[in-house]
């Protein structure tokens, strides 16, 4: 059976304002107040899995510990059919340089890697994000998000962020980076786990 949440507050693991905005206005209806472990200073700990589901639990577990409080994590990526699910947990790491994130770096890389296996169209793909929910007796529950879609080049659209603009879900003509960003966010990977976890801990 699926634990309930019966708290009035929720930590979430993030230093991502925007994330969590968007996380405190889905809770809103339940009377939730959340912050976040950027806004109490904690550090992020070293995600050191090879999975989504291993990396947020890492991430919610550290918040919990640090705080007493129940802590909401997640871990998301882009995983790729045809290059055995690269770069997944690696995601952001192939955007890394000494100056910070560059994603069209990133974007370039996936399409070289495409390019040399000489990978089949359409190059399927999914957007996948994985919420873990803990609370402090170490209990916790998992809800996986995906979108699935296929990579596309040349880049197309200069909304979103991330490999948005390679990325051409299933059902639509338009990148995510051409997608306006609140229909983006209702058909999300994101938005697909949230849904999960709403119906499964706060319903």
């Amino acid at each position: 059976m699926m634990r309930k949440f019966s708290g009035e507050r929720l930590l979430v693991a993030t230093h991502n304002q925007g994330k969590l905005e968007e996380i405190a206005k889905l809770l809103e209806p339940f009377g939730i107040s959340v912050l976040s472990v950027g806004e109490l200073g904690l550090p992020e700990p070293a995600e050191t899995e090879a999975s989504f589901v291993g990396n947020a639990r890492i991430k919610a577990h550290a918040a919990v510990q640090a705080t007493g409080l129940p802590a909401l994590a997640d871990d998301s990526g882009i995983t790729i059919d045809a290059l055995a699910g690269a770069p997944g947990v690696y995601t952001a790491d192939w955007a890394e340089t000494p100056d910070g994130r560059d994603f069209v770096m990133a974007m370039t890389r996936t399409w070289a890697e495409l390019e040399s296996v000489h990978a089949a169209q359409p190059r399927t793909a999914q957007f996948r994000c994985t919420l873990v929910l803990a609370w402090p007796d170490g209990h916790d529950e998992v809800f996986e998000g995906v979108m699935t879609g296929r990579i596309i080049w040349p880049m197309r659209g200069d909304q979103g962020h991330g490999y948005d603009p390679i990325f051409q879900p299933d059902g639509f003509d338009v990148t995510f980076g051409e997608m306006d960003r609140w229909q983006k966010n209702q058909i999300s990977h994101r938005a697909d786990a949230f849904r999960k976890l709403i119906e499964g801990c706060f319903t």
